[in-house]
């Protein structure tokens, strides 16, 4: 299972350590991942995913699972949640 945010695209990124005498070592920065559950109100059902404290806060920010994907753009979400952003536009569509 790969370390990337599956609504904000947010992976892990490489950098160094600095030391007091400035010795540099590689390191990874590793997103602040959070397996949850979210409901979508257009689908009637609930939806986990695996996505960033971050993302989480955008979520809840713009009114919603439905709100979020919809402005969201393609580029950054996953498979998984593309298709579910393509699911809550056909249903309201059909509304």
């Amino acid at each position: 299972m790969a370390r990337r945010c599956e609504l904000s695209g947010k992976a892990v990124q490489s950098g160094q350590l600095v030391s007091h005498s400035n010795h540099k070592t590689k390191r990874k920065f590793l997103p602040n991942l959070c397996q949850v559950t979210l409901q979508s109100e257009a689908l009637g059902r609930a939806v986990s995913l695996r996505v960033t404290a971050h993302a989480l806060r955008s979520v809840e920010h713009r009114g919603g699972l439905d709100a979020f994907l919809i402005k969201a753009h393609a580029d950054d979400l996953s498979i998984n949640a593309r298709h579910l952003k393509r699911d809550i536009e056909k249903k309201l569509a059909a509304h």
